[in-house]
């Protein structure tokens, strides 16, 4: 069946979901582009329903998805990008909770006021990158599913578990021997360098709104405040550049302790007795 029409129901109900209306959308999120499905499809999501474009090869999908085929015109009027590749998709995204983002010793990324959809979703993939387990996000934080954060994390979102939190989630986390990380612009008496902090312990590492940085709330409850250091000329980082560097460094000393840990368990073993 081709659907030409760009009042049928199930388009409609596409073009809601891109639009971020959850009511008109059923819930469900809309992904856009090939690569973008089969990260879905990688990550164990089942699509919904994918929509093609008429003429366009069917990818490869688990047995039972709906397929829907429309025409050129309708396609583009559902969907969000300019230069379309003929295949978009309706899927439930993902539930996480703060449990599935303190496994091991947790890596988090706080991202307290972003309202750049790109910035979201750059930290997001990056928090993937770089072993980070999970993205917390406070109330005035853009959505991870807005169409520009999900395309800006190529994929991560559907793994990497972003969850909502309130001021009270995060004191919990310092109950649980959490360190909160204030990142900030510029150094003072009271700011390390990324270089000198500890971020090998469990630890969250906030990143305030692109404009005003961290507000005074989130900045109360930090245990200490840390900055990229900058030789060059410039005020401050982009705040997914910054984020995205403090998580390479945290990285960085985890790996270090890990291979320090293995080189010492080598050292202290018991060699083999030749027999």
């Amino acid at each position: 069946m081709l659907i030409s029409s760009k009042t049928n129901t199930r388009v409609k109900q596409l073009r809601a979901a891109f639009d971020g209306n959850a009511r008109l959308g059923g819930g469900l999120v809309a992904i856009e582009g090939l690569h973008l499905l089969e990260e879905a499809l990688r990550s164990g999501i089942v699509p919904e329903t994918v929509f093609l474009v008429d003429g366009r090869e069917v990818p490869e999908l688990p047995r039972g998805v709906e397929v829907v085929r429309l025409t050129e015109a309708v396609f583009r009027s559902a969907v969000e990008t300019p230069s379309p590749q003929g295949v978009a998709a309706l899927i439930a995204p993902p539930s996480f909770g703060m449990e599935d983002a303190l496994v091991g010793t947790p890596l988090l990324v706080i991202a307290a006021g972003l309202q750049d959809p790109g910035n979201l979703g750059t930290l997001v993939r990056s928090a993937e990158a770089f072993g980070a387990t999970g993205v917390l996000t406070t109330p005035g934080t853009v959505s991870a599913w807005n169409q520009k954060a999900l395309r800006a994390s190529v994929g991560s979102v559907f793994r990497v578990p972003v969850v909502g939190v309130s001021t009270d989630d995060l004191r919990g986390l310092k109950v649980r021997g959490v360190r909160l990380f204030a990142a900030v612009g510029s150094a003072d008496g009271r700011t390390e360098s990324a270089v000198d902090a500890d971020f090998a312990g469990a630890c969250a590492l906030m990143i305030g709104n692109e404009g005003a940085g961290l507000g005074a709330e989130w900045m109360e409850l930090a245990d200490a405040r840390v900055t990229v250091p900058c030789p060059g000329p410039v005020e401050s980082l982009n705040a997914a550049v910054a984020g995205s560097v403090l998580l390479y460094e945290a990285s960085r000393q985890r790996a270090a302790v890990h291979s320090s840990h293995r080189y010492k368990t080598a050292r202290t073993a018991p060699a083999e007795v030749a027999r």
